[in-house]
C-alpha cells in the first residue's frame, strides 16, 4: 500500500508528526497564547495535550511491559505521531488565524486536521502502526484540538499578527524536521523498569498468541552476572 506516493514522501510526512517537531510547536503555541492572549489559554492547551500524551504513554507502557492490548484489533498502543499531529497542527493554524474571521479560522482548523490525518495514514503505510492504533491517535488528537478551539474561539484578538506566528511555527518545523528523538526507547525503559521484565513484549509473537514470557531482570542477572 503506497497510495501512489514514493516511500520517501511518506517518510517525510511521518517525520512531521514526531515529538521532536510537534512538541516544540506545541510549546510555541502556548508561548504565543500567553503573550498575546491569556495565560488561561496557554494552561488549558498544555493541560489538554498533556493528558492526551499521558494516555498514549500509558497505552504503550501497558503493552511493552505486560502485553496488554487488543489482538482482534491489532492494537498495542495509541499512535503518538497521530495524536501529536492531529492535535498540534489544527491548533497551530487556529492560533495563527485568531485575528481572522470565524469562517477562515474554521477552514484553517479543518486543514490542520487533514494534515494530521495524512501523518496518521503515513504510519499505516510505513507499517509503523496498525489502523486501529492510528484511528485511536487521530480521534484523540482531534478531540484535544476541537476542545481547545471551542474553549478559545471567542478569545479577543491581541497584538499578534498572523505572519510572525505562522513564521515561528514554520521555522521550527523546518529546523527540527527529521531530527530523531528516542521516545520509543524511553518508553520501553520505563515499561521494563515498572514491570521488572528484562525484555519487552513484541507485536509479532503477541499477535499469534505466543507471547514470549519476559524473564524478570533479577532472574536474568542471577543467571548471567554480566546482564544489563
Amino acid at each position: 500500500m503506497t497510495l501512489e506516493l514514493p516511500v520517501s514522501v511518506w517518510y517525510w510526512i511521518t517525520a512531521l508528526g514526531s515529538v521532536g517537531v510537534m512538541g516544540p510547536v506545541a510549546l510555541i503555541i502556548a508561548a504565543w497564547l500567553a503573550l498575546g492572549y491569556r495565560w488561561t489559554y496557554a494552561g488549558a492547551w498544555l493541560a489538554l495535550l498533556g493528558v492526551a500524551s499521558g494516555l498514549v504513554a500509558l497505552s504503550k507502557i501497558a503493552f511493552i511491559g505486560w502485553g496488554i492490548g487488543m489482538r482482534n484489533l491489532d492494537f498495542t498502543g495509541i499512535s503518538g505521531h497521530a495524536l501529536m499531529s492531529t492535535s498540534v497542527l489544527p491548533v497551530a493554524v487556529f492560533v495563527a488565524l485568531l485575528p481572522a474571521r470565524g469562517p477562515l479560522r474554521a477552514l484553517g482548523v479543518a486543514v490542520g486536521l487533514l494534515l494530521g490525518l495524512a501523518v496518521g495514514v503515513s504510519r499505516v503505510v510505513l507499517d509503523a502502526h496498525s489502523v486501529s492504533e492510528v484511528v485511536a491517535g487521530c480521534a484523540l488528537g482531534a478531540v484535544v484540538a476541537l476542545a481547545f478551539v471551542r474553549f478559545a474561539w471567542r478569545a479577543e484578538p491581541g497584538k499578534l499578527a498572523p505572519m510572525p506566528v505562522a513564521a515561528s511555527f514554520a521555522a521550527v518545523v523546518i529546523a527540527l524536521h527529521g531530527v530523531p528523538v528516542p521516545t520509543q526507547h524511553w518508553i520501553t525503559e520505563i515499561a521494563l523498569g515498572l514491570s521488572g521484565h528484562a525484555r519487552p513484549y513484541v507485536r509479532a509473537s503477541w499477535k499469534v498468541k505466543r507471547p514470549r514470557a519476559p524473564e524478570h531482570r533479577t532472574e536474568v542477572q542471577a543467571a548471567d552476572p554480566d546482564a544489563a
